[in-house]
């Protein structure tokens, strides 16, 4: 009871500073049922005038709300499909930058994490130099074999976990709340998105993992000459702090400083867009927040990659799926880029292919009657991805995640070289791994595996009959018994029905007696 008041507060604390900046404009009254437009109708009465449109107050709300909202914010950056595509756009913009923690406070948490004083693992120890709602880094140097070296050490902020872990906690309670007053949204997931957020956190703030998914990325390109990621220092690196060699370079937002450095903007252009093809079909793994403040270049002229707490990750029929549909917009091939979709089982199979490959067509061809380089692949895929959802095809999250920082990458690339063709710097990587993969040598591959799984089947046949056959014989003793429920524990059941149907009444008058407290306040 305690705590479901408490969620209750929290989240009523949230829906007025919503409503305050006016984030509340982005929901469209039409989709919530009479009850609902007029709270929204009231809550809207406190709207704070002049703070720009609906999708910017929803940034500037998430940044009042504090660290984990702003989280929130940058997770649904990636849905344009929950909140839209003007709302996500304003949220990609969203910065997830907050006050440094003292320099001594990360020296009592690196002290904890890896047992040791910090004079015994660091020559020198900056202040910090950069900060966000789950770490901040400093600069330090460490002796090496091959002498002394300079690295970037990120450490967690104090107290962060059990802040999100509060935070989520009333995250669940809005959103079982919303698809109880608004059942039509229910489509939309609220609780999976709340969950994935915490999945996403809780890795976010394991460094370890992070600095896993830099090994990973570094083990992947480690034959690629024009890209590369630091090495981790697994040594200096635990659950809350996370060391790796420090990267000297010029952010590629940073024309002026390219361009006095002599360094080619076309051919590093040329490289984000192919780096990160190679990574999301190649490998299947790819950094999925590669803005201009996350990618560098250093002395030799490579690309490098900072900060690897979101990555994204690709199967391979996702890979295969985005291969080909790629190269059929290549090629005006309408019939094989639909045939893709339902082999790969995202269109449901009552709807007609030749239907999807007009609708498919619709996309394609106006792109065809540019310039090459008036083409954005990223937006290809934004169309494309609004025309699968007139023929049911279910939301893909890894995929969703991909066209979104398609997006961003574009973005980087094309602010190198406004003039650059998409489709000619792509089909090199893409036809590469479509004949690799593809072709008669990833043909024979697939046959190979094939065989050895069915080898493997064929050796478990044994096994699997018996276990079969144990459960066969339980299942024959249960229907033998029956299968009842006690008079105690029907009536147990009804109580804790009518218990939660009261509290979900207590918890709406509470919400709407908040909000006309707030109203009443105002005036």
């Amino acid at each position: 009871m305690i705590g479901s008041l408490v969620h209750l507060a929290r989240n009523a604390q949230a829906g007025f500073i919503l409503a305050r900046e006016g984030a509340l404009a982005l929901i469209d009254p039409n989709v919530l049922p009479p009850s609902g437009r007029a709270l929204l109708r009231l809550a809207r009465l406190i709207e704070r005038p002049g703070a720009g449109d609906g999708a910017a107050r929803l940034s500037a709300a998430l940044t009042r709300l504090g660290p984990s909202y702003v989280k929130f914010g940058q997770f649904l950056a990636t849905r344009p499909d929950i909140v839209g595509v003007a709302a996500a756009r304003d949220l990609e913009r969203l910065q997830d930058r907050m006050p440094p923690f003292p320099k001594a406070e990360a020296v009592r948490m690196i002290e904890i994490a890896l047992g040791r004083p910090i004079e015994a693992l660091f020559l020198e120890f900056s202040e910090p130099i950069a900060a966000a709602s789950i770490a901040q880094v400093h600069k330090a140097t460490i002796r090496t074999p091959e002498g002394v070296e300079t690295v970037a050490v990120k450490v967690v902020r104090p107290g962060v976990r059990e802040g999100f872990a509060r935070d989520l906690q009333a995250m669940r309670a809005a959103a079982r709340l919303f698809e109880r007053l608004v059942p039509d949204a229910r489509r939309l997931k609220p609780m999976e998105i709340v969950e994935t957020l915490a999945r996403s956190v809780s890795v976010e703030m394991d460094l370890r993992l992070e600095a896993a998914a830099v090994s990973e990325l570094a083990e992947n390109t480690k034959d690629d000459p024009d890209f590369r990621v630091p090495k981790p220092e697994w040594d200096l690196t635990a659950r809350d702090v996370l060391t790796t060699t420090w990267i000297e370079g010029i952010r590629l937002n940073d024309l002026a400083a390219i361009e006095a450095a002599g360094f080619d903007r076309v051919a590093l252009g040329r490289a984000v867009i192919q780096s990160f093809l190679r990574h999301a079909i190649r490998d299947g793994f790819f950094h999925a927040d590669m803005h201009p403040g996350n990618l560098f270049v250093d002395p030799a002229g490579r690309l490098v990659a900072v900060d690897f707490g979101i990555m994204g990750r690709l199967g391979m029929k996702e890979r295969r799926f985005l291969a080909e549909i790629l190269l059929g917009f290549i090629r005006r091939d309408y019939q094989r880029v639909a045939e893709v979709h339902f082999e790969a089982g995202y269109v449901p199979p009552h709807h007609s292919v030749q239907d999807f490959a007009q609708a498919i067509r619709a996309i394609g061809e106006p792109i065809h009657d540019r310039r090459a380089d008036e083409i954005s692949m990223a937006k290809l895929l934004t169309l494309l991805f609004e025309i699968t959802a007139l023929f049911d095809m279910a939301t893909r999250i890894e995929l969703v995640m991909l066209q979104k920082t398609m997006v961003v990458v574009e973005g980087v690339a094309r602010n190198l070289d406004p003039k650059l063709d998409m489709w000619t710097t792509s089909e090199p990587v893409v036809r590469e791994w479509i004949e690799r993969h593809l072709g008669p040598i990833g043909r024979i591959e697939q046959a190979g595996n094939g065989l050895w799984t069915l080898a493997g089947v064929v050796g478990d046949l044994p096994d699997l009959a018996l276990r079969a056959e144990r459960v066969l014989n339980q299942l024959e003793d249960v229907t033998a018994r029956g299968v009842s429920l006690d008079r105690d524990s029907v009536a147990a059941i009804g109580r804790a029905e009518a218990r939660g149907n009261r509290w979900s009444t207590a918890a709406l008058w509470i919400i709407a007696a908040s909000l006309m407290i707030m109203l009443i306040g105002r005036f």
